[in-house]
Order: structure tokens, then sequence, then C-alpha cells
């Protein structure tokens, strides 16, 4: 099994990275390949809605998003991990997944879905449920933990001294684990849900 891990902070070593390599210990003990991509640091371009992916089956501006969509395809569980910024994720972060998730037309149902967000203070449960919503358009279970999953620190390295919240990303990742299991399991034995055609309406008709 597989997990991908996105590091949306442009600091490849923050607080941001030390939570996922927390999440990243506890996969490989479960025997869980897990691999992180450092995405904060990268200049990514926002979607401009040209529809552009459904003719050519990937995004048109040809950067990570493109490169890390087979890995998104071919992983069990996504990670998405980032700092606050003013209450929200960085931007960065949200220009890639924007992208990934609207040109990828593979079917994201029951890979596993975690985010991860770190700041000094506050912020953090807005940022949280704005990443989520990546995972609950898409038909993915969402991980959760015994706490929201946050970590506190300012300076890199910081978050080490938050022990609830290490603690949580541990418990994140061991229950991450158990429910991609416990799916790749039902799969065999059930299959994926039954889906209907899809409905697409708008407000004015």
């Amino acid at each position: 099994m597989k997990v991908l891990l996105l590091n949306g902070s442009p600091h490849a070593k923050g607080n941001t990275a030390l939570a996922l390599q927390e999440m990243a210990n506890v996969f490989e003990k479960r025997e869980i390949d897990a691999e992180i991509i450092h995405v904060g640091g990268k200049d990514i371009r926002g979607c401009i809605a040209c529809n552009g992916c459904a003719k050519k089956g990937k995004c048109v501006f040809d950067d990570i998003v493109n490169e890390i969509a087979p890995k998104f395809e071919e992983a069990d569980g996504l990670v998405v991990g980032s700092p606050v910024y003013y209450a929200s994720a960085n931007a960065t972060l949200i220009a890639l997944l924007d992208r990934l998730f609207y040109s990828t037309s593979f079917d994201k149902t029951m890979k596993v879905g975690a985010s991860v967000v770190a700041a000094r203070r506050g912020g953090l449960s807005a940022t949280f449920d704005e990443l989520n919503k990546y995972f609950t358009i898409s038909s993915m279970p969402v991980a959760s933990s015994q706490y929201w999953n946050s970590v506190h620190g300012r300076g890199p390295g910081e978050a080490t001294q938050d022990l609830e919240g290490m603690q949580v990303m541990r418990e994140l990742a061991e229950n991450m684990a158990f429910l991609m299991k416990s799916i790749a399991l039902g799969k065999e034995k059930y299959g994926l849900p039954e889906k209907e055609e899809r409905i697409v309406t708008n407000f004015i008709r």
C-alpha cells in the first residue's frame, strides 16, 4: 500500500514537515510505503478554468501538478499538510490542489484523505476544514485522530515540543493505516460502492 504526503509549506524542514514525518514513521512501521513531496516552495499557478485538461488528459500547465497526478492515482491515501496563513492554507498549496483534483479524471472513491496543519497559535481549525473539502467532494473517506489534526510551533523544530500534537499525528497515521487496509479488504469482497449517473445542476435551471 502507498500513501502520498504533500508538504505545502515553503519551508522544507519546518513544522509541517515534522508533522508529516511523524506520520510517515508510523506508516513505515505498518509496512505502508510513504512518500513525502515538498510542494510549498514551487512556483505553481492557479487554475484558469480553461477545461483544457478534459482534452489533454492532464493540466495544460505542465509542472509538478502533472508529476504528482500519477502518484496520486496509484496511492491508497493522500495526506495534505499546510502552515496557517491568515486562518487559511498556503496559497501555493491551494493552487496545486485545485488543479490536481480538477484535472485528474481517475476515480478517487475510497482513497483515504487526511489534512494536517501547523501554526504558531490560531487559524488551525479553519485551515483543517478548508483542506478537507477536497476529499469530501471526491468520495474520499477522511481519516481522523483523537483531536483535530494540528500542531503548534513557530520556529523550525518547535512542533516537537507540542507533545499532544505529535501524538495526534501518530494516532492519525495509525487510524489512516487501519482504514486503508480495511477498505482494501472491503474492495476485495464487495467492490466499490455503486454509483448513479451523475446529475449536475445550477441555481438558474
